[in-house]
């Protein structure tokens, strides 16, 4: 790794600090986040690891936007979001932040091509929609609706639609959980080109551990706090995982 990549994923653009969540529900607290503090670096591949109910799609989507946390504050660069207003934090994920999730959300009426339209049709600098499905390894599917794609098809479609309008970062919850092994790991290798090709900076949320592999850096929540955080001295790539 050449010296001005490492000086870059030393520049954190998001940071939490002693970040809380409590829900209630019914007359019990239920604590998903216990201060936690975490920070994500330009152009890193973080994997965020953790059992069903460790506080990482809390985390998430506190980190992007879609939710606040009870205490504690994140900032993206020198950005309070804490404090934002939803205004704010709507045009933060609108201009920043590309969304993975584990169920795809495509619109069934509307072709791959226009599904990937609706997010360049209102970003600042997008990619094409061809283009953006052609770096997804479905170009010959543009005009394909969901109905006629296959699981992890679909899935490249809202990869496609997350890094059409060239996010800065990219948060991918569960991506492969309802996939099966070899569509999954397709969808790896797409995330894994979206941030060596436009250096987005990406975090994958997973309670797959052996994807931890292919990060430069693993963050391992229990029972919403930061348990163990490592860098990986040698990464896999998407090909080489096998769970």
């Amino acid at each position: 790794m050449n010296r001005t990549l490492e000086e870059g994923m030393e520049t954190e653009v998001l940071t939490a600090r002693g970040v809380t969540r409590t829900y209630r529900m019914g007359e019990v607290d239920v604590h998903a986040l216990r201060g936690v503090d975490f920070s994500l670096h330009q152009g890193e591949f973080l994997v965020l690891v953790g059992a069903s109910g460790s506080g990482k799609s809390t985390l998430m989507n506190i980190l992007g936007g879609l939710d606040r946390p009870t205490e504690g504050t994140v900032h993206f660069r020198d950005r309070d979001l804490t404090h934002a207003t939803d205004r704010e934090l709507t045009t933060f994920r609108r201009n920043h932040v590309g969304f993975v999730f584990q169920f795809y959300n495509l619109m069934p009426s509307l072709t791959a091509r226009e599904n990937v339209a609706l997010v360049t049709e209102i970003a600042r600098d997008p990619l094409r929609p061809e283009e953006a499905l052609e770096m997804v390894g479905l170009k010959e599917r543009l005009d394909h609706f969901p109905s006629q794609l296959s699981g992890g098809e679909q899935q490249r479609v809202a990869v496609a639609r997350a890094i059409a309008k060239r996010p800065e970062i990219l948060l991918c919850d569960e991506p492969t959980g309802a996939l099966d092994y070899r569509s999954g790991v397709v969808v790896l290798e797409v995330i894994e080109r979206a941030n060596q090709e436009l250096g987005t900076t990406t975090a994958v949320i997973t309670h797959n551990a052996p994807i931890s592999d292919m990060a430069s850096r693993v963050v391992i929540l229990h029972d919403g706090q930061v348990d163990e955080e490592r860098r990986n001295d040698t990464r896999k790539s998407a090909s080489e995982i096998r769970w």
